[in-house]
Order: structure tokens, then C-alpha cells, then sequence
């Protein structure tokens, strides 16, 4: 019995490393969404599904992640329509770099003439195109432009620029340098606690025991659970619309409202949500 178990495991194993990038991909990371204002100088200015973020200062903007390669040219209309300048964003940075979040960072940079900062151990994922990823490395599909990197930044690192600062919260796991950042909006006398989480979901065909691609990888994950799980947000967005629920939140044409984004509940259930995902894929490999 033990054996068919093992069977089973292994073309179960066999078909997820078998995925691709395309075959992953959705037709809602390039569908078109309008952009709106968050919180404060907090700005979506992704697609629907494809999380990118605008923060407005008087020195500059700041622009967090980028979507897919095609999806330049959606951003800076995004921006335009807001009434901000691409030239004026001073700082691009991502939340890790898949191509899914930063294809279009390339593009963005000649556009912007912005500065590239970004988590120090991700920093070979952007400088190669992707082709350092332990996972799909070796896709054609999920390599993108490489661009240089200007500044690597450590866990706890700052991101400072004109009265908003961002500390950098390195949460391996679904790439070597997956980040999350913290700050402060302030908004019509108050002030929230934002968190934009890289939430730790677990790619198709990664393993975390025996031999893994990435080796830590377990230590890994289970490090950010723990960093995530001690986080207190207020507001709580990610990489993805989907992860944190924004098309219940927000529809186009709905009044400013930073309310509607207040979700601490919401953050513990996804965060939960995923930590059993990793719990359940952990004990399926061990038992193997």
C-alpha cells in the first residue's frame, strides 16, 4: 500500500513540475481595471487581478510592482488617469520578482527614469530576467527583461521618500526574497496601518522536504508565517486583487472610502488559509 502511496505522490509530483507558466497564468492579470485611491496617497494602479501600487509624496512617487510585460502601457494610463506623472515616480520596487509582478519593470524604468530598489536576495531574479528562479527559472514563459538593480535592501530596510516611509519585511518562501511592506497613510485626521503582503502561497511542483530546488525552503516558509502571523494591519493588500478580496471591496465608480479596506479579520483568514496549505503539503511529502 505504502508503495501505490508513493506511486501516486510521484506522478502527482510529475504533473505539477510539468506545469508552465502559461498554464498558470489567468486572463484577469492583463484585464483592464480602473485605478482609484485606497487610503491617503495610496494608490491601485494595477489590472484586475495583477496588485500594482502608487504612493504619492512631494519628492517623488513610489511605484510597487509592475504586472506582466505587456502591461506597461495599462499602468501609466492608469497613473495619467489619476492626474499623477510616470515621471515623477523616483522609486520602483516590487513585492518579489516573478514575472507575473515585474515583466513590465524594464519598461517602466525607461518610462519613469526611476531608481530600482528591491529585497537583496531577489536581486538576481530582476538582473537575470528570471532565469535565477528556482522554480521556473528555465521557462521561457516566466522570464522577463532583466534591469539593474540600484539598491538591495536588506530585512527591516527603509524606503523613505517625501514624509512616507516603508520598512521592508523580507518573507521567503515563494522566492528567495519574497517582501512585504509596512507604513503609515495618513487620511482626513487619522492615521492606518498598512501592510502590503507577499502572502505565502506554494507555486505548482515546488517541493519543501528531501531534495528541494531551494534548499531552506521550509525554514523558510515557516519564518514567515511566523513574521506574518505577529503583524497587526489595519489595512491588508497583496500581490494579487484575489488574496485580499478587492473586487468585494471596491467596484468601479464607488466613492473614496478607506473604510472599506480595514479587514484585520480578513488577513488572519488568509493567512490561516495558506499556513494549511503549507501544514497539509508538508505532511504529504514526509509520509512519502
Amino acid at each position: 500500500m505504502r508503495l501505490k502511496h508513493t506511486i501516486f505522490a510521484l506522478i502527482a509530483i510529475g504533473a505539477a513540475l510539468a506545469q508552465t507558466a502559461a498554464s498558470i497564468s489567468s486572463p484577469d492579470w492583463s484585464r483592464p481595471f480602473p485605478p482609484f485611491r485606497i487610503a491617503g496617497n495610496l494608490y491601485y494602479v494595477g489590472t484586475y487581478d495583477l496588485a500594482c501600487y502608487l504612493i504619492v509624496t512631494p519628492a517623488g512617487d513610489i511605484l510597487i510592482n509592475t504586472g506582466l510585460a505587456d502591461s506597461a502601457a495599462q499602468i501609466k494610463s492608469n497613473i495619467d488617469t489619476l492626474g499623477f506623472k510616470p515621471g515623477d515616480i523616483k522609486i520602483l520596487t516590487a513585492t518579489h520578482g516573478h514575472f507575473d509582478h515585474v515583466a513590465a519593470m524594464a519598461e517602466m524604468r525607461r518610462i519613469t527614469g526611476a531608481q530600482l530598489w528591491v529585497s537583496a536576495p531577489d536581486a538576481p531574479l530582476f538582473e537575470t530576467g528570471g532565469k535565477s528562479d528556482f522554480r521556473w527559472g528555465n521557462d521561457p514563459g516566466a522570464q522577463f527583461t532583466p534591469v539593474k538593480v540600484d539598491r538591495k535592501i536588506e530585512d527591516g530596510g527603509k524606503i523613505a521618500l517625501g514624509g512616507t516611509e516603508l520598512t521592508l519585511h523580507l518573507h521567503p518562501g515563494h522566492t528567495k526574497g519574497a517582501a512585504s511592506f509596512t507604513f503609515t497613510v495618513h487620511d482626513e485626521g487619522r492615521d492606518y496601518r498598512v501592510l502590503i503582503a507577499n502572502m505565502p502561497s506554494i507555486n505548482p511542483g515546488v517541493v519543501l522536504t528531501a531534495k528541494p530546488a531551494y534548499p531552506g525552503i521550509n525554514d523558510d516558509y515557516a519564518r514567515t508565517f511566523r513574521g506574518l502571523g505577529a503583524m497587526t494591519p489595519e489595512i491588508w493588500l497583496s500581490s494579487h486583487a484575489s488574496q485580499f478580496g478587492m473586487h468585494r471591496k471596491h467596484k468601479p465608480g464607488d466613492p473614496y472610502n478607506p473604510a472599506r479596506f480595514i479587514d484585520p479579520d480578513g488577513f488572519r483568514t488568509s493567512l490561516a488559509g495558506l499556513e494549511k496549505l503549507y501544514q497539509d503539503q508538508l505532511a504529504r511529502e514526509r509520509a512519502h
